[in-house]
């Protein structure tokens, strides 16, 4: 989905997104251009941590031809890696697959096409969207715009109608079978859009560097800032000041609890 022809990786400049544009040969270069940099050992524990959020990888103990072949046949590209000055380890290493939506996180979500995910959607499910997981769909949707309908086999593909409509604007689709009905599941990759750089983005650039971000982040209490008689003007209100509500009876409420991947960016 990116275009990276233009980037030039680096174990430094690799974070948990950016390494699923990467393949496993791109490991072994970038970590022997890395072995005279003092840092390499020092900083070690948080490059393989980057490294396996999208790549497995396993020690080769027994340095046989027919050892690395059996790895080879599983998909690892082997080679060695230098720990320190005297040492240098076999390793196997093989890209993550997505091929459950389970295996989509909001760190590889942008990193696959629309119809990759549409096929990965289509392996794991035959019930429709509504079937996913909201956290599954909270993912998805931050690198997809979808949308979805149910019509009649017969008239699903009429002529001017949603179906072609979305198909002109650059959707891919899914059809799923429903009897005599078919749930049409259409995505389109959401264009990136570039945050504007700020007086803070060279700190946090730096902070994401470190493997644990040890920074004390200060938020203002103002819950107790407000008029005696309680009023609010409605023009202050911000985007961010809404939430959603419903009234429901409290006994038929329940607590779902949502994973959320940590990102880097």
């Amino acid at each position: 989905m990116k275009d990276t022809s233009k980037k030039a990786f680096t174990l430094k400049t690799l974070t948990k997104s950016n390494v699923w544009d990467i393949q496993e040969n791109d490991i072994f270069r970038m970590w022997e251009a890395a072995e005279k940099d003092a840092d390499l050992k020092e900083n070690l524990r948080h490059y393989t941590d980057i490294i396996r959020s999208a790549f497995e990888i396993e020690e080769v103990k027994i340095d046989r031809p027919e050892v690395i072949k059996k790895y080879e046949a599983r998909g690892f590209k082997v080679g060695n890696l230098r720990v320190d000055d005297s040492t240098k380890v076999k390793m196997a290493i093989k890209k993550r697959p997505i091929m459950r939506v389970t295996d989509l996180t909001y760190e590889n979500i942008r990193h696959i096409s629309a119809s990759k995910l549409l096929e990965v959607i289509d392996r794991n499910f035959g019930g429709g969207w509504d079937s996913l997981s909201q956290s599954i769909q909270d993912i998805i949707q931050t690198g997809f715009e979808i949308s979805t309908t149910t019509l009649p086999a017969d008239r699903l593909h009429k002529k001017g109608g949603l179906y072609e409509k979305k198909i002109e604007d650059g959707f891919e689709v899914l059809e799923i079978v429903k009897g005599t009905w078919i749930e049409a599941i259409f995505a389109k990759e959401k264009p990136e859009i570039d945050k504007p750089k700020t007086r803070f983005d060279d700190d946090f650039d730096k902070e994401e560097e470190k493997e644990e971000d040890d920074e004390d982040v200060i938020v203002e209490d103002h819950y107790n800032d407000q008029d005696e008689d309680d009023d609010y003007d409605e023009d202050k209100l911000t985007e961010e000041s809404y939430r959603t509500t419903y009234e429901t009876d409290p006994d038929d409420l329940t607590l779902d609890s949502v994973d959320v991947a940590d990102e880097d960016y």
